[in-house]
């Protein structure tokens, strides 16, 4: 457009408006490429729990309390949790809640500590709950019974500590983040480990707290891949791992790898279809966002950074569409 200024006048015209149309082309061409998300996250600091569009706009929301876990279901319900002992099934558009479970009225939960930090329904419509304090995973149908029952290890029982999330995997094994033990452990249905990884320190000495000062093996999120291998946010441990059945760290990602962003206390890990990473990066300070994600070259694709809605303790989330595609609710839980 410059140079258009200094051609001659019959041909002034046509220049200036092929750069504009090349000026107007590439500015399409550059909103479109824009990654956009749409995306449900939650977040304790502020109690909210909040479904984003694609524009950036608030499309529906709920309030909450303490929340370790959430899920999207294939109606279009949300399952989460609305306290430390009870998950609810809600239905966004009217807020009628569906399904509702309170560990804490179970006869068998009578008079002990318990916090619920994960859950899961099935494909045969149960409803997986890990119970920490009585140290035990259920399954429950909807009319609440139990159906299926398993005490896992932990060294010295905590409600608050003895479970992060918990994911039943395709072969009927369950797969528990032992957050005060360091630990990954894959049970099969009767209790017995079948395989497990003690979450390393990296030669570094523990450090209290929650920011991005602190640090441990506290480990939050494990999802097994397809390749047998299995991705495990380690929480306080700053850090994405991939582990082989042979406990060989493969792929990884720590806390200063991605540039002008540190993370803190890894979360909720989510695997795109196409192979992205999403991080849920909690505790972090308002300098680094709450969502990223990554690809396998440790790129950042996308991320998201909204103190106003949220605050520092965003610590799920679920990505339902890139770029205008649906993900699908009823794949494997990899791709969830």
């Amino acid at each position: 457009m410059y140079l258009s200024a200094f051609m001659p006048t019959r041909f002034g015209n046509t220049a200036l408006l092929v750069a504009i149309l090349i000026a107007v082309s590439t500015s399409q061409t550059s909103q479109a490429t824009e990654p956009t998300r749409r995306f449900i996250a939650a977040d304790s600091s502020q109690n909210r729990v909040a479904m984003i569009d694609e524009t950036g706009k608030t499309e529906w929301e709920h309030k909450i309390g303490s929340l370790h876990d959430l899920h999207v279901l294939p109606n279009g319900n949300v399952l989460l949790q609305l306290s430390w002992t009870e998950v609810a099934e809600i239905h966004p558009e009217s807020g009628e809640i569906v399904w509702r479970y309170d560990a804490g009225k179970r006869p068998d939960n009578a008079g002990k500590r318990l916090e619920i930090h994960a859950f899961q329904r099935l494909a045969n419509g149960r409803t997986m709950v890990a119970e920490s304090g009585p140290g035990h995973i259920v399954e429950l149908d909807k009319a609440l019974n139990v159906v299926h029952s398993m005490a896992f290890k932990v060294r010295k029982p905590d409600a608050h500590r003895d479970t992060r999330l918990v994911r039943k995997l395709e072969s009927g094994n369950y797969l528990v983040c032992h957050e005060g033990d360091g630990l990954v452990r894959e049970y099969d249905l009767d209790g017995t480990t079948v395989w497990e990884y003690a979450v390393p320190l990296f030669d570094q000495k523990p450090a209290s707290g929650h920011g991005v000062d602190a640090f441990g093996n506290q480990c939050f999120s494990a999802i097994r891949l397809p390749s047998g291998n299995t991705l495990i946010g380690t929480g306080n441990g700053h850090s994405i791992l991939e582990v082989t059945p042979a406990k060989q760290i493969i792929w990884s990602v720590h806390q200063n790898d991605l540039p002008g962003i540190q993370l803190a206390w890894v979360t909720s890990l989510q695997v795109l279809p196409g192979g992205n990473i999403l991080i849920n990066n909690c505790h972090a300070g308002p300098e680094n966002p709450q969502l990223i994600e990554v690809n396998r070259e440790k790129q950042v694709v996308w991320s998201f950074r909204d103190f106003e809605r949220f605050g520092d303790s965003l610590t799920n989330s679920q990505i339902l569409a890139v770029d205008g595609t649906a993900i699908p609710l009823d794949g494997p839980e990899f791709l969830r």
